[in-house]
């Protein structure tokens, strides 16, 4: 367990920045604590800067996780984000997506959003921005990029690819034993 490097909070920063913008800051300074980011075994945890002392007199071998593990680094140490970081996007996220009932099941399957999909739309939304899933009822279901900006999205016909699929949360059973 250690602090990430100047080059690893970069990467996770403008990782986070793509689907909450300039929120990050409100992740770090919060009313009910201060709350850091620890890179061990190359994923990357959030957690209380309490739970980080603690978790810091465990050797490194034994220690599995603590705090949520918001992502990983690959192994060309590209950051990317996990279906478990979705409780701190959901409730800052700058562009938003409700899928109808319907595109709810194929949407946690793994497939991208198809224009006949989508109930409603963030107004604004650019192309290739970070966008938040929900449905009808608000509940994030995941997370994705935009694959067409709203102004393309109301011209495009209904078998357009409007969000490319990032993580749902499917994902949870599809990947159980590598979300650790």
């Amino acid at each position: 367990m250690r602090p990430l490097t100047e080059e690893e909070t970069e990467k996770v920063f403008a990782k986070l920045a793509t689907f909450i913008g300039d929120n990050v800051a409100l992740l770090i300074e919060r009313e009910d604590g201060d709350y850091c980011f620890r890179n061990h075994k190359e994923r990357v945890y959030y957690c209380t800067e309490n739970l980080m002392r603690q978790a810091g007199c465990i050797a490194r071998e034994p220690l599995l996780s603590f705090g949520t593990c918001l992502g990983k680094f690959t192994k060309s140490h590209k950051f990317h984000l996990h279906i478990t970081a979705l409780d701190y996007l959901a409730p800052y996220a700058k562009y938003r997506v409700w899928l109808k009932p319907s595109a709810e099941q194929q949407f946690l399957y793994g497939n991208n959003i198809l224009k006949s999909g989508i109930a409603r739309m963030t107004e604004g939304t650019p192309t290739h921005a970070g966008i938040v899933v929900y449905n009808m009822n608000d509940m994030p279901l995941g997370f994705g990029v935009a694959a067409k900006g709203t102004a393309e999205s109301k011209r495009a016909d209904p078998t357009a690819v409007i969000v490319l699929h990032q993580c749902d949360l499917g994902e949870y059973i599809r990947s159980e034993s590598s979300l650790t």
